[in-house]
């Protein structure tokens, strides 16, 4: 779904809004009119992903899922029949998780973010939910303390006692 013909109108209707007001008024229309793509775009797209769960939760055929394909999102609709048999069960939530959900901005090499965008399909999910499931397993994953020193201590050869 391409957003640039919503993110053009939101422009239109800013300038034709501040085109009434002082030269100051259509200067900072204009700066913001040119800033606002990012933005908006992420506000429509969790609108989309909230009218997708919304959905989802309604219907008993299956699964209407928004992901991103570059920057524009794409609506995924799974019906009963399709979904994968195998699906993994969510993750059954832990005493610290209130059920809130925070939005943080991660950095991928390219390479990796297409081998995570290919596991999630494999898998049916979202990169987001494959994500979340990613980051969930790798702290549920014991980890060994570091030892002290430069590495294993190993002795070898000959003794006398």
């Amino acid at each position: 779904m391409d957003l640039s013909e919503y993110v053009d109108a939101l422009r239109a209707h800013l300038t034709a809004a501040a085109a009434a007001g002082t030269e100051q008024t259509r200067e900072t229309a204009r700066l913001l009119s040119a800033t606002m793509e990012p933005a908006v775009r992420l506000a429509v797209t969790d609108a989309l992903s909230a009218m997708a769960a919304e959905v989802t939760a309604a219907w008993d055929g299956g699964l209407v899922d928004i992901r991103l394909r570059g920057r524009d999102p794409e609506v995924v609709v799974v019906h009963a029949a399709e979904e994968p048999a195998a699906a993994p069960p969510e993750e059954p939530a832990t005493a610290d998780d209130d059920g809130s959900t925070a939005r943080i901005s991660l950095r991928l090499p390219d390479s990796l973010k297409t081998r995570a965008e290919e596991a999630a399909a494999a898998s049916g999910v979202s990169l987001n939910a494959w994500l979340v499931r990613a980051v969930a397993a790798g702290l549920r994953e014991p980890t060994a303390p570091p030892r002290p020193g430069r590495g294993p201590r190993q002795y070898s050869g000959f003794a006398r006692s």
